[in-house]
């Protein structure tokens, strides 16, 4: 089978569909029998873009299960993250050289040309292997069509647009469209493009020390000592960053000596404001990490309560703070309907939101929520940010935080929640540029996920 440079590949024998399982993989392809870096990839990108579920979650579990020797394992994570990070400009690339249109190719057929076309377009893997080592995990309907496309691809590739519209923008940094005309609302012109390709872009693995345990300077001389090369964050002075590694193999995880948390969540842990002594909600609470480190500042004399909706849930704040070593008071609730008195001198509410903020550590995020999904999504979080501020006494503080940054979710949901709540007033929160009641972090200015940060006081 030919390509022509610059040309559509044809491939004769058919991808359609067929019977039940077509585009399934075989039973015997389970992850656990795999050996075969590309086709553990295969199985996580799957997962992800058919299943709905999380890369951060599903690409260690299959590499775990999957018995790949370091090099391998290093080759399919990447092969994985990168594919599903990348998604958007190499179904582009694709549809240039595809003779069917997207929706015309099976799943299965259609992942194994996003999988080649990333290692032809965004690693240094020879063309041939790229191509060949690809091909072969297609079934017979599909070989001929995928090597035809993936030739096409390796021969002539598509470059990316040129242009500066919402479309072409998204092309190239693999942002959905919708979410780069959100940033084009709220950041200079100059800086959108740059914004879109940091949220897409890698994060380091940040870790948060643990003050009832150790200090960032024991911390951080303990994984020099084991070969680490960490360096402080930008935005919080304790934090330290890494370039990689799994968190449990490093030293100090075992002892509850850190916490795995982005520059911006631990951002969002500090602008709570917590003392000793204090009663603190945590309200969306999992998996647990801002509430381990506020139960540590309030301390024995006071009380920590994590809240999560689902109890599977509760259950990893519970893990958490039993690694870190403090006292919660975790439940399962509703927080729409809290299971709860007022009193709390402070609370969170780090809401559920559609996360693009943190898209990079889970890139599906760049292109699976949907704008329509947002106003339902702001209704879900003005009523538990309502709800937790009855629980304030007079005079205590509310710290709403969503991973995002389309308006909906942010300044609309505020504005929404005073006007529901008259008892509220705008308070301060200590930004990187200075005090103000609503704070955003940007990774292209600050280094960090993208993050909304709001403060609010209960007059009285």
């Amino acid at each position: 089978m030919r390509a022509s440079p610059g040309g559509r590949a044809r491939g004769a024998a058919s991808d359609e569909r067929r019977g039940p399982r077509a585009g399934l993989p075989p039973p015997s392809r389970g992850a656990a029998g795999m050996r075969d870096p590309r086709a553990v990839a295969l199985a996580a990108i799957r997962r992800v873009v058919d299943g709905g579920a999380y890369s951060n979650l599903v690409v260690p579990a299959i590499l775990a299960r999957a018995g790949l020797d370091e090099r391998d394992r290093h080759l399919a994570a990447e092969l994985a993250y990168g594919t599903i990070r990348r998604l958007l400009s190499l179904d582009r690339a694709i549809a240039v050289r595809s003779s069917r249109p997207l929706d015309r190719i099976t799943p299965r057929a259609l992942h194994l040309l996003r999988l080649g076309a990333y290692q032809l377009l965004h690693l240094r893997v020879p063309p041939h292997a790229a191509v060949a080592e690809t091909v072969a995990l297609a079934g017979p309907r599909e070989r001929g069509f995928v090597n035809a496309v993936l030739r096409a691809i390796a021969a002539d590739p598509p470059p990316p647009p040129a242009g500066a519209s919402d479309e072409d923008v998204a092309a190239r940094t693999g942002l959905a469209p919708w979410a780069v005309r959100e940033l084009r609302r709220l950041l200079p012109p100059e800086e959108v493009e740059t914004a879109a390709g940091a949220i897409a872009g890698r994060a380091p693995l940040t870790l948060r020390p643990n003050p009832c345990r150790t200090t960032p300077e024991a911390l951080e001389a303990a994984l020099r000592a084991a070969g680490h090369a960490p360096r402080r964050g930008g935005l919080l002075g304790d934090a330290l960053l890494l370039e990689g590694g799994r968190p449990e193999e490093l030293p100090g995880f075992a002892e509850g000596w850190f916490v795995v948390q982005d520059e911006a969540s631990g951002f969002v842990a500090d602008a709570v404001e917590a003392r000793a002594g204090e009663r603190v909600l945590d309200a969306c609470a999992a998996p647990g990490g801002k509430a381990v480190l506020l139960a540590c500042r309030v301390g024995a004399g006071g009380r920590l309560v994590a809240g999560d909706v689902l109890p599977k849930r509760a259950a990893l704040v519970r893990r958490a703070a039993a690694r870190l070593g403090v006292r919660a008071l975790v439940l399962a609730q509703d927080a729409r309907r809290p299971a709860l008195r007022e009193g709390f001198d402070r609370a969170l509410v780090d809401a559920p939101c559609s996360g693009i903020g943190a898209a990079r550590r889970r890139p599906e995020l760049l292109w699976r929520p949907r704008r329509e999904e947002l106003s339902s999504l702001a209704r879900l979080q003005v009523a538990i940010a309502s709800a937790v501020a009855g629980l304030l006494h007079p005079g205590g503080r509310l710290v709403y935080s969503v991973c995002t940054f389309p308006r909906a979710e942010t300044d609309a949901v505020c504005d929404a929640l005073l006007r529901r709540r008259p008892d509220l007033e705008p308070a301060a929160v200590i930004g990187p540029e200075g005090p103000a009641p609503r704070i955003r972090l940007w990774p292209h200015r600050h280094g960090t996920d993208a993050m909304f940060v709001a403060a609010f006081r209960r007059r009285g």
